[in-house]
């Protein structure tokens, strides 16, 4: 018999390589999920895994499987949203975004969801790389990321650049790169990246690099190193947006400094493909209200 929920679970199993986290992710019973995977190799007549006491192997026939439930699932999706096409205030938006965009970006999203009924959001704070492979894998139509990777199935485009700043303690008096350093670093997944744009352009003969940073603490959320600043514990760089979102600005402040720098945002799309036109006009709503909150124009 053909159960769309089995594939479900055997395309969860395959990229969890494990029963028990399976069982977990979908709120089922470990001998539910064997269940599931015996099921389809009565319903094919073939073995799709190859035990090996708690680990597996996929057979060649499991590999055609599973390739094929994701096709499944994605005809499916695009099924589904095709009847929604052509809709503005109509559909669900399914998108994948770097944290530094996505502090704000989900906030103003859901104003306008707000005000569009019909509208639905489906966003997943993501690194470059897992929005990247959502994107070929079809679980999304869109990916917010801050890095280009060249891939012949993809569409990149410059979307936004938000101003990198230096955020220190609010009580914090100095005014020179070395008392600056002298605080530590709050270090996060793109840190020492940033910081290095941001004071490299600005102390040009001074900063030489990374190795000058000492680290007193590390956390691969950014939007949480703003809470080691308030305690005093050091300075970090990070997207204004990431700071405009948090909640301790007041007890952090800019450091500010006379050159800029920016991190760049780009949209990414798979080759060819038209977003709908509710995609758009998020996108472009959301632009033109952070260009013009960065211009003093909100």
């Amino acid at each position: 018999m053909f159960n769309a929920l089995y594939f479900q679970t055997f395309i969860t199993l395959v990229e969890t390589g494990s029963f028990t986290q399976t069982a977990r992710k979908l709120e089922m019973t470990q001998p539910g999920v064997s269940q599931h995977v015996r099921k389809l190799e009565t319903y094919f007549g073939l073995e799709l895994l190859e035990r090996k006491g708690k680990r597996f192997d996929l057979t060649e026939a499991g590999r055609q499987v599973y390739d094929y439930a994701l096709r499944l699932f994605a005809d499916h999706e695009q099924f589904r949203q095709g009847l929604e096409q052509d809709l503005l205030e109509g559909g669900e938006c399914r998108m994948a975004s770097i944290e530094v965009l996505g502090v704000l970006f989900y906030p103003f999203a859901l104003g306008l969801l707000k005000n569009h009924h019909r509208l639905r959001l489906h966003l997943r704070f993501a690194d470059n790389a897992e929005a990247i492979q959502d994107l070929l894998n079809r679980r999304i139509e869109l990916a917010l990321v801050s890095e280009m990777q060249r891939h012949p199935e993809l569409d990149y485009m410059e979307y936004l650049s938000e101003p990198l700043i230096v955020v220190v303690p609010a009580d914090f008096q100095g005014s020179s790169l070395h008392e600056l350093i002298s605080l530590g670093f709050i270090d996060h997944q793109q840190g020492q990246e940033q910081a290095g744009k941001l004071l490299k352009v600005n102390f040009p003969e001074e900063y030489r690099g990374s190795r000058q940073l000492t680290q007193r603490s590390y956390v691969n959320r950014v939007h949480l190193v703003l809470d080691a600043v308030a305690r005093g514990l050091g300075f970090s760089v990070v997207p204004r947006s990431v700071w405009e979102a948090s909640t301790w600005q007041q007890q952090t402040r800019e450091w500010r400094l006379p050159e800029e720098a920016s991190w760049t945002i780009y949209r990414v799309t798979l080759k060819g493909k038209t977003l709908p036109e509710r995609y758009l006009h998020l996108l472009d709503e959301y632009l033109a209200w952070r260009q013009g909150a960065l211009s003093g124009n909100p």
